[in-house]
Parts: structure tokens; sequence; C-alpha cells
């Protein structure tokens, strides 16, 4: 069985996993409006992250002379400290490391700061992460928009599975730029208040700025453990940037991941939920046409923001989180049922005794994915 043995989030919440549950838990995000932070870019509203404390705590790791870029360097320090808490050799040929980004260093195409040319390609980076903990393998990359985070662990289970690694380190990172913003600006699809997810006042989405980690075994579980109960993607080529309207590619992901496992243990749907007008929607859609209309549906965008590279990650972490702790989280910014289909959203954080959560996303060129865990009891 594949289970997960350690985690980390570093975002604007924290820097531990359990600190930023607990924050989550208790109704707290950092989000706010942000105004002067790239020249020439709209106010834009966002969880950033205080790179004052990132730059000291991974001051600590790095003594090789390198010069790691932002992205880089949250995606290192998450890793490192997941890695710490595993107990693990990193450097051992029995671990497998996964990169999930959908922008990586992008931003170093407006200012090179110094940097060699190559340091824009994802490659490039994932070389440097590899090198930095002295494994022997060749890190994949995975960078397939919102539902990189989600197709990374998908990929790391599978390596697993099929080629005999021990453990899988699978690391999703996304920093905030000039050319991220104004992208998204230009779609019109960011809100200048806080995202409202599923709600008919809904306006757009927030970015947010994260690193966010998973440690994967292969072996025999415990009591407690998250386990891995099954997962799918599915592309349904729909638009390159608007989701099917009628969620054909998300019931399909969702089929596979939940085709194996007994609904009635479900404890909640951990939604994409951007707050866009189509995919909250599209998302009520796949989720009633999978019979699953009455299952609990939240979503945390309204605590981080959209973080790209890291979301299908860091929200797989706070579900699963969640899940040990008997407790199912309320969708921040949802107040009054806006989407297609009757759908069961969870506003308020509440306690829920059932073992197993399904994570769903979509995203960009009609991508979509979903995996589904289980704590066993």
């Amino acid at each position: 069985m594949i289970y997960k043995i350690s985690d980390n989030i570093i975002s604007s919440l924290g820097f531990s996993s359990e600190e930023v549950y607990q924050k989550v838990k208790s109704g707290i995000s950092l989000g706010k409006l942000h105004a002067g932070v790239f020249p020439g870019v709209e106010p834009f509203y966002s969880s950033l992250l205080n790179w004052e404390a990132v730059n000291q705590e991974s001051a600590k790791l790095f003594s090789d002379g390198m010069k790691y870029t932002p992205f880089e360097k949250i995606a290192i320090l998450s890793a490192s400290k997941a890695i710490e808490s595993a107990k693990i050799d990193p450097s051992s040929s029995s671990v497998l490391f996964v990169l999930s980004t959908t922008k990586g260093n992008i931003g170093l195409l407006e200012e090179n700061d110094g940097y060699e040319k190559e340091r824009i390609h994802l490659w490039r980076s994932a070389q440097l992460i590899g090198k930095f903990f002295q494994n022997p393998n060749e890190v994949l990359v995975v960078s397939n928009a919102c539902i990189s985070g989600v197709s990374a662990q998908l990929l790391a289970i599978e390596s697993m599975q099929l080629k005999g690694y021990d453990y899988a380190v699978v690391v999703g990172a996304d920093v905030l730029s000039k050319f991220v913003i104004s992208g998204f600006q230009s779609f019109k699809a960011l809100s200048n208040e806080r995202c409202k997810p599923f709600d008919a006042e809904r306006r757009g989405l927030n970015l947010g700025e994260a690193a966010a980690t998973i440690v994967f075994h292969r072996g025999e579980p415990s009591q407690g453990d998250v386990v891995f109960r099954g997962g799918g993607n599915r592309n349904d080529a729909n638009h390159i940037s608007g989701p099917s309207r009628t969620g054909e590619g998300l019931y399909n992901a969702i089929q596979n991941a939940v085709k194996e496992v007994d609904l009635s243990k479900l404890a909640f749907i951990n939604a994409h939920g951007t707050a866009t007008p189509y995919n909250d929607d599209m998302e009520s859609w796949a989720i009633e046409r999978s019979g699953l209309a009455n299952v609990p549906v939240n979503s945390l965008k309204g605590y981080f923001g959209h973080t790209l590279g890291a979301a299908g990650i860091l929200e797989c972490i706070i579900s699963a989180h969640a899940v040990v702790d008997n407790t199912l989280l309320g969708t921040m910014g949802h107040e009054t049922f806006g989407v297609a289909k009757n759908i069961t959203i969870n506003k308020e954080t509440k306690t829920c005794c059932n073992p197993m959560f399904l994570k769903i996303i979509s995203g960009f060129g009609g991508s979509n994915a979903a995996i589904c865990f289980e704590k066993l009891g």
C-alpha cells in the first residue's frame, strides 16, 4: 500500500502543516488587497509569503554557494522539512522526487537577476533540487496547469508501484510575478476581494504563494495512517482556458478515483472551488453526475488563494489533517448558494467522523484530476 508518512506546508499562514491546519480550522486567512507589488500591475487580492521569514529559514540550509531563486528556495525548504519529519535518507536510490509547478522561474523572463539562462527551464530547477538532496534519480517534473499537484502525486504513486521505489517526495511550489498576475488579469479572472467559492455573488479567484510536500511510503501502514485509495486524470479538451460546461472530464476522473472505494465512507469532497463562474458550475455538474450530491463539499481557496502548482498538494495535506482530526472544514467566503446543480456546500467547520476524502481539481486546457485517501481506523 502507498501511504503518507509526513508532509509540510510553507504558506502565508505558517511554515508547518500543523500550524497551517490549525489556523485554517480557526478560520484565519491573511489574504488582502495588494498594490504596488509589481510595477504596472493593477491591485490584486492575494495571500503572499513572508519573504523575510522565508529567506531567514532557507539561509540555514544553503551552504554550497548556489544562488537559488525564490521558487527553488521554498521548494527545497518545504521538502527539507517533510524529509526531516519522515526520517528518510533523500540521497538513497529508493527515493523518488517529483516536482509540481505551473510557472517555476517564469519571473526571470522579466528580470534575469544574474541567473544562467537555463534557469528559466523547469528541468534545470529540478536538477538543482535533486542535487541539493544528493538524490541519484532523475527528478520528475509535472507542469499541467492547475491539476499539477494532484497529477504529481498520481505519477509518484504509479512510479512507486511499477518501479519499486520505497519512498516518493512530492513537492509543489509557485511564486507570483508580474507575468502571472497580468496573465490572470487579462482573463478578467481575478476578484479584488476575498473569493466566494460556489457563491451566487462570486466574482473570480484569488492567487497565492506556497510550497507543499508529501512524502509517500510503499509498505504496511498502521492505524491512523492516511492511505491512497484511487485516482484519475482525464482531459475533456473543451477550451484552452474554459472547463467543460457539464463536467465530462472531471466526472470521468472522479469515477476512476472512487471505483474501488466504499462511498459511504466519504467525509467530504475538497473541490477546486476557485470562485470563477464556469469552474464552480462545472464542478457541481461533475459531483452530481457522480451521485455525490449529498456529500459535503468544501473549498480552501478563501484561506490561501489559488496556489497554482502547490494547490493540489497543499489542499490534500490540509484535507488529510482534517480527516485525522475528525473535522469537516468550512468554505471561507461562501454565503449564498449559487451553482447549477444542488450539491452540498459546507459553510462552517464541524465534526465529521468519516475516514475518507476525495480531492478534485481542474485546469486550463481541459485538464481534470481526482485523488482519494482514507484514514485507517
